[in-house]
Formats: structure tokens, sequence, C-alpha cells
């Protein structure tokens, strides 16, 4: 109802659906459309990973509506070939991650005739809770306010409410919170608190995320609290992945800690490995593979760092500043270098596009950082310094895995 309200979609809207069913969004791409007579245009299953694909469908369908993650926008925008694609899409919804301001200012100059929308909100609080309309010339794009019958509350650690321009803990409040996770009273009771500012017996839901409210009251968002990150659209405990290595290295892991950081203009996973015997790790591909086991593929690091030990603050706490960059890499024991023009287009690419030095023709391409929303860059980039398109099944049955 309340992206209703914002949208204005009326019965000669073409909403495009692409999202999971497994995810929230897809709720709203669903009904939206049918509650307001606006058309639906259902994509085919795994099409929303293919930029070029999404492009007909929008120009064939003529679709005005779509909802992209910001890291698939990206995707999305760097395959349009001029401004005078997608005529007809004149909204533009992203939410699931952050928005940074170079992606908003693309978007629009590369998109001319839609609007862009920031959401926010967590599967906890119905999908989405605040909402932005952005323009060019924002350099950090905001949140926004709070929709329809939502309360947005900056809190400091005693539940007290911080001055404008103070960073604290985004809280949610409203008709659209959840009652608490099923089967899971102990994390219910630590993330859905009594509500101090409401009627007895209700609850707002502690979101863990850092925020602080501008002078026109539009609230930013600035990242995590505590060990969760997102990476394209997934939100991801951290710790489960350090418990997935220990669990399956006991004898040669004593320490791991696991962070996200930029990387190639993407934020990737990063887990510092300290060893039983110093500078001895097990071999990437036997980490992968048992992670692969237990984790999703989003979940496994795209580096794995040896040292001898965590550094820790005065405190004892990990000092994360003082961990070192990583270097993605190829696998240097067994590196082959290029011995055709092709082979090395396509080891400058993967270089390119993971950030990882020394590519040789035996790397696989997730080995060394890579994952789906880079599998489609790297198939708009070969279009465009070859004019050939590479059919999705054949690059990630062949090219990804270095065969």
């Amino acid at each position: 109802v309340s992206q209703s309200r914002y949208l204005h979609l009326h019965s000669e809207d073409r909403v495009l659906q692409k999202t999971a069913i497994g995810f929230d969004v897809a709720v709203w791409e669903w009904f939206l459309p049918l509650m307001t007579g606006a058309a639906l245009v259902v994509a085919r299953q795994g099409g929303q990973k293919d930029p070029a694909y999404l492009r007909q469908v929008m120009n064939e369908q003529k679709v005005s509506v779509c909802h992209f993650v910001p890291s698939m926008l990206s995707v999305f925008v760097e395959d349009l070939p001029d401004q005078q694609s997608c005529p007809t899409l004149k909204q533009i919804v992203t939410s699931g991650e952050a928005l940074n301001g170079s992606l908003q200012y693309e978007t629009l100059k590369r998109l001319p005739n839609a609007q862009l929308w920031n959401l926010y909100g967590p599967t906890e609080a119905a999908i989405d809770v605040s909402y932005w309309l952005c323009g060019p010339t924002e350099t950090t794009p905001p949140i926004g306010y709070p929709i329809w019958n939502t309360q947005l509350y900056i809190l400091d650690a005693a539940l007290e409410p911080v001055p404008h321009g103070v960073v604290g803990e985004l809280y949610i409040a409203g008709a659209g919170l959840a009652r608490g996770y099923l089967g899971r009273p102990g994390l219910t009771a630590e993330r859905f608190i009594a509500y101090p500012f409401g009627p007895p017996g209700t609850r707002m839901y502690r979101t863990g995320d850092l925020a602080r409210r501008r002078a026109d009251g539009a609230i930013l968002f600035l990242g995590r609290a505590d060990d969760q990150v997102k990476i394209r659209g997934y939100r991801i405990e951290l710790g489960e992945i350090e418990a997935a290595l220990l669990r399956h290295f006991p004898q040669a892991l004593t320490q791991v800690a696991v962070l996200a950081k930029s990387i190639a203009g993407e934020q990737r996973l990063i887990a510092y490995l300290v060893p039983s015997i110093p500078g001895q790790i097990p071999e990437m591909t036997a980490i992968r593979t048992a992670l692969l086991a237990d984790l999703p593929d989003y979940m496994v690091p795209a580096a794995f760092v040896a040292i001898d030990d965590l550094p820790l603050t005065a405190n004892g706490k990990l000092d994360r500043k003082a961990l070192p960059e990583p270097e993605l890499q190829g696998d240097t024991q067994r590196y082959r270098a290029p011995s055709s023009i092709q082979e090395s287009l396509l080891c400058r690419l993967f270089s390119e596009l993971t950030g990882a030095t020394q590519v040789g023709v035996d790397d696989g391409f997730f080995a060394i950082g890579g994952h789906s929303l880079l599998a489609m860059r790297l198939i708009a980039r070969l279009r465009q310094e070859t004019g050939c398109h590479v059919p999705l099944r054949l690059l990630f049955t062949h090219i990804v895995t270095g065969k």
C-alpha cells in the first residue's frame, strides 16, 4: 500500500517481476500490480542475472517499473549501450544493499527518463520501511523517510533519541513489524524489544544498523553495528563463516577472522587464517569445497590470508585496522601463462573484474573471487571488446571454471 502511494502506479504501467520468490521483494513485485491494475511482466527463471535479456524484455514488453539490488543495478547500467535504451522505464526501485552516490549518478545519467527510488527495510519489518527519491547531486543517498504507519528511531545505548546529526542505532516500530522469529524465542527477545514510545505491550525492532538524521529529517544509513554484513543483497553473519572454517579444519587452523572489504569497487569477504603450523594453510580449492558443503556460494570468502596471529586492541578485541590488506591472485603454484590472444583477453578481464593479480589460464573465475554478478559483467565486457555474445551456460560450464 505504501509503495503505491509514492510510485503512483496505474493501469498503463507494466511491472517486471524478476526477483526469486525466496526474497521478500518478490511480494510487492507480484501484488502491487494486482492491487493497482498495472500489468505484470514475469521474467524467465534465471533471467534476472542477464542484463541483455532484461533489457530485451523491458523493450519488448514496454516495462515501466522494475526493482534491482544495487550490485545488479550496477551490472545492468554498465551494459546499457546508450541513453536511448529502455525508453519506457520510468521507475527504478532499489533496495537490499546500500546505494552509493556514484551508482546513483550513473543510473540517472544513463536512464534519463527514469526516477530512482532508494528503499530500506529488513524482512522483519514487512520488506521496506523507508523511501527516498534520488537526485543526481546527492553524494550519499539517504534511505529517506518512514513509510505510512511506520516509525523510525535513532537511539543511543540507553534507548534515548539522539540529536539530529548524531550517530545511533536504528529501531523500527509500526504496523508492519513481525512478531518475532519462529521457534527462536531467544533471538526474538534480543531483537524485538519493548517499545518505550508506544502503548504497553508493543514492540520495536532493533536493526543493528547505524544511522543519523540529517537536518531535513532524512535518515542516512551508515553501516552495521555488529558482525552482520550484506554481500550482493544477502545478510551474512561473519561468525557463521568463521565457525564453518574451524569446524572443517580443526587440526590445521587455530584462529580465524572474516571481514568484508572493498576490493575492485565492491564488498568482498576476506578470511584471515592462523594456521597450526606457521605459513601452512589448506589449499584454497580444498577450503572452498569444504565451505560450499555447508554454506551458499555468496558466503565463501574471495581470499584466504595466512597470518601468524590475529592482532588485538589494548582491551583484547580484534584490531580490524591492523589486519593486512589482502592480495587476490591466481594459483601461483600451477600458474600457466596465456598463449593466445583469446587467453590473454580472458586473463586480463578476470583480473580487472575480480582484482586478482597474475591470473593464469588454469585459474577458475570463482576461485579467484568471481561470482554470478561479476560473470554477467564478464559477458558484457566480452561483448564490448569482441562483439561476441557468450551464452551464460557456456560461460559457467567452461570459462569460469578454468577448463
